[in-house]
């Protein structure tokens, strides 16, 4: 089987990944099978190795796929009985049961579940491929085509001294391979790193992999940074950057202070030390627009990162950084990388984003996300009542929630997947053991007889699980 010529060469992965779900339902049975590999995937299908690692990719994220490291990619099996789940790492179990038929998944973290702009993607595409029907040099600009590139840079500019350009601005195939580009380039290996916490998963644990040594700045229980601290790291450890959220902090849901956000770009200034902000919930917060860290920080030691997704939806899952510094080292890093996006997708979303589009979608997204959130409140303090403590959240789709009494609350995750729930423990949201009695649940829920069966299920879990 060949693609060259089904399909123009901006959609092979998509052909590939339809290619791939066939492949897996005709493969999968009760027991783990290992798929294709990346090279021979590669050959069969007459594309290139990174159109197939991009289509797995997606299939990973989707959770119809594992990787196992040196060895491959495997099919989940079709049947996992909750006990099968008992041992092993948290995170994987947490990724087995969420994509399981019949279960009610809290764990996500998708606020353009509530409204994405998969259709006017696809439909600016159908209207750019009548217009151009030949690729758009598809492959020649392996940091992003120009026009995505310069509508970022516009966006992010806001002063002739708070600027960027087009050839500051990087995309990549998704956020783990933008992230996997930064601590490349900025040699993180062996380093020291300041993270707050709790720390979006997927972070820690690309940092981790790579051997980074990470210290976690936790928020204050009333939702403050610790300056004091974060004062004596800096002066007393060899820290190589801080890792800060724009504006508010997931999956905390706390907003900073501007006295914090000064406090914070003094103390970086005082002590030479770079930033590297993560604006992947920037433009979600509740209360619209607020001035993020990177406007009050030296701009030449700051780099900012962040992903469409979130904000855009599935179809859109390419991640992106700004920075103004290693221009050199990034366009060798991504032309290693060799990342085949569809041009005519990065093209569209240049044009929601030069339409005005996206501010329209964002207007209405936080706004029912706000609305959503408000109606989770209430459902929290009737199905929970005094077992968990919680702030309301200042952006995105989850709450982030603590209990009132000491918890297994390992045993609170296994007994809920026997009830068909999911929902993420706060331990993953750390590397050296915190808000082990915290976890995390999405309010972007559909069918709220299921939500109440849910949250009865957990306040019962939480009970059974106390300690002591």
């Amino acid at each position: 089987m060949s693609l060259r010529g089904e399909r123009q060469a901006d959609f092979a992965y998509q052909a590939v990944y339809r290619y791939m779900i066939s492949l897996i339902n005709q493969v999968s049975t009760d027991a783990r099978v290992k798929l294709p590999s990346l090279r021979q995937l590669a050959g069969r299908l007459n594309v290139s190795i990174s159109t197939i690692q991009y289509a797995y990719s997606l299939l990973e994220k989707e959770g119809r796929v594992y990787s196992v490291a040196k060895s491959g990619y495997y099919a989940w099996p079709l049947s996992v009985s909750p006990s099968a789940w008992a041992g092993g790492d948290l995170l994987d179990r947490l990724y087995a049961a969420a994509r399981r038929p019949g279960m009610l998944v809290l764990s996500g973290d998708e606020p353009a579940l509530l409204a994405s702009l998969d259709s006017s993607l696809l439909r600016l595409e159908r209207e750019l491929v009548r217009h151009y029907p030949h690729p758009l040099q598809p492959w020649s600009q392996p940091c992003g085509v120009w026009e995505l590139r310069a509508a970022l840079a516009a966006r992010y500019t806001t002063s002739p001294t708070r600027c960027w350009h087009a050839d500051e601005v990087y995309i990549g195939a998704d956020l783990r391979g933008v992230l996997d580009i930064l601590i490349e380039v900025l040699g993180l290996r062996g380093t020291t790193v300041i993270v707050e916490s709790p720390c979006d998963w997927l972070i820690l644990r690309l940092f981790q992999d790579a051997g980074v040594h990470l210290i976690e700045l936790p928020w204050t229980p009333d939702g403050h940074l610790d300056m004091a601290t974060l004062d004596q790291l800096l002066r007393d450890e060899p820290v190589h950057l801080v890792l800060l959220s724009s504006a508010v902090s997931l999956p905390s849901g706390v907003a900073m202070s501007i006295s914090e956000r000064l406090g914070v770009a003094q103390l970086l200034e005082q002590y030479g030390c770079w930033l590297l902000e993560n604006d992947t919930f920037g433009e979600l917060g509740f209360k619209g627009a607020q001035a993020p860290l990177r406007e009050l920080v030296n701009p030449e030691r700051l780099i900012v990162f962040s992903s469409f997704e979130k904000v855009l939806g599935a179809e859109a899952p390419f991640g992106y950084l700004l920075s103004r510094r290693m221009s050199s080292e990034l366009q060798r890093q991504f032309l290693l990388r060799s990342f085949r996006l569809s041009s005519i997708r990065q093209r569209a979303i240049a044009r929601l984003y030069q339409s005005g589009r996206i501010d329209q979608h964002l207007r209405a997204l936080r706004q029912q996300l706000r609305e959503q959130a408000a109606e989770m409140g209430q459902r929290l303090d009737q199905h929970l009542g005094d077992q968990v403590t919680y702030r309301a959240p200042a952006a995105g789709a989850t709450f982030w929630l603590g209990c009132t009494r000491p918890v297994d609350m390992r045993q609170v995750f296994q007994r809920l997947l026997t009830e068909h729930v999911v929902m993420a423990p706060g331990e993953l949201f750390s590397v050296s053991g915190l808000h082990r009695q915290h976890l995390r649940i999405s309010h972007t829920f559909e069918g709220q007889t299921n939500l109440d069966i849910a949250l009865a299920a957990l306040s019962d879990a939480l009970r059974q699980a106390q300690m002591g």
